[in-house]
Order: structure tokens, then C-alpha cells, then sequence
């Protein structure tokens, strides 16, 4: 198979594969949304497909498990935010795997961007939910702002919580997807590509 074909089949694998997880194991939280084991394929997108297809991978895939469980006024959002967050912390991965290159600390590189990736996320739906409890509540005034910022400050642990999950899932399995030699050559071309 041709470069170009493999990299169009991959990264359709994992907007397959970061649907699936967002969608199959979730937890409803009391704010209406849900904690699912999604995050860990968005990081791991920005990590082995890079952090420009990873972050269009993660985007979409997340966006799809939006749209399909119900959520439609948070797609648009979802995409943006998950694109960010994939982005991000390939961006930093890819930086760091040059420095972390052959020891343990590529472990170190997965928690750190996964931090910065995973802080966006929750920062990200903290500002979206904002605006959408404001607008619920009658527009953007002063008023209905403060309503939404208590609003969606209740969704902040659950957000820490998936994030903190997925940090610790992708750290679990991205050995084991290193092992397969394509993803292995897929993740060293991405390293070339962002530490040069």
C-alpha cells in the first residue's frame, strides 16, 4: 500500500477508533454531559498520526460521537476542542521525543503533553458551556454570564476526571501501538517532522 493510502487509512482507523471509545464506555455526569474513555485515542491521534492529521482525526472522530449519541449543539465545539487538544499535545510530544529519544522518558513526554492537551479540553468546554448556559438564560449580559460560569464550573471535575483517564490509558497503550512496526514508523516520521 502507498504512503498517501496508508496515512488516508489510518487516520480513518482512529476517527473510527476515537468514536468507538467516546461512544462505548461512558458515564452520564449530573451537568448532562458524560465521562468517557475517548481522550486517551485524542492524544494518541496528535501522538502517532502527528499533530496536523492527528488533530483533524480526533476532531472528527469526537464530533461524530457527538452527533451520534445526541449532542448536536456540541459538535461544532466538540470538533474545535478535541482538534485543539490532539494538536497541542502532539505539537509538544513530538517536540520532547527528540530530547526523550531511547530512554523511559517518552513516558514523561505522553504525561506533559498530555496535560497541556487535556487542559485545553477542559478549558475549552468550560468557556463553550459559558456561553451556552448564558444563552440559555436569556443572552449575554452580565447576569446571564455569571449564571453561565457557575453553570459550567460544575462540569470542571468530571472533565478533570476524563482527562486524567485518558492521560493514563494513552500512557498504558501507546507501547503496545508502538510494537506494531507501521504505527511504530508513523510515530518516528512524526517525531522527523516536528523536532527539525
Amino acid at each position: 500500500m502507498k504512503e498517501p493510502l496508508q496515512k488516508i487509512v489510518l487516520s480513518a482507523l482512529f476517527i473510527a477508533f476515537t468514536c468507538v471509545a467516546t461512544m462505548l464506555i461512558k458515564f452520564p455526569t449530573p451537568t448532562f454531559g458524560y465521562i468517557h474513555v475517548g481522550d486517551c485515542m485524542v492524544l494518541l491521534c496528535g501522538v502517532i498520526l502527528g499533530p496536523g492529521v492527528g488533530a483533524l482525526a480526533a476532531g472528527i472522530g469526537s464530533a461524530l460521537a457527538d452527533l451520534f449519541s445526541g449532542y448536536l449543539v456540541y459538535v461544532p465545539a466538540t470538533f474545535a476542542i478535541k482538534a485543539l487538544t490532539a494538536l497541542l499535545a502532539g505539537l509538544l510530544y513530538h517536540r520532547a521525543a527528540k530530547k526523550f529519544a531511547g530512554s523511559g522518558k517518552r513516558t514523561l513526554a505522553l504525561i506533559l503533553s498530555g496535560i497541556l492537551g487535556e487542559s485545553v479540553m477542559v478549558g475549552g468546554y468550560f468557556v463553550f458551556e459559558t456561553f451556552l448556559a448564558a444563552f440559555g438564560n436569556g443572552g449575554f449580559s452580565a447576569q446571564a454570564l455569571s449564571a453561565g460560569l457557575v453553570a459550567s464550573a460544575a462540569s470542571i471535575p468530571f472533565n478533570l476526571v476524563q482527562g486524567v483517564t485518558g492521560i493514563v490509558l494513552s500512557v498504558l497503550l501507546l507501547p503496545i501501538l508502538l510494537k506494531v512496526p507501521f504505527l511504530r514508523r508513523r510515530a518516528q516520521s512524526a517525531d522527523a517532522k516536528h523536532t527539525a
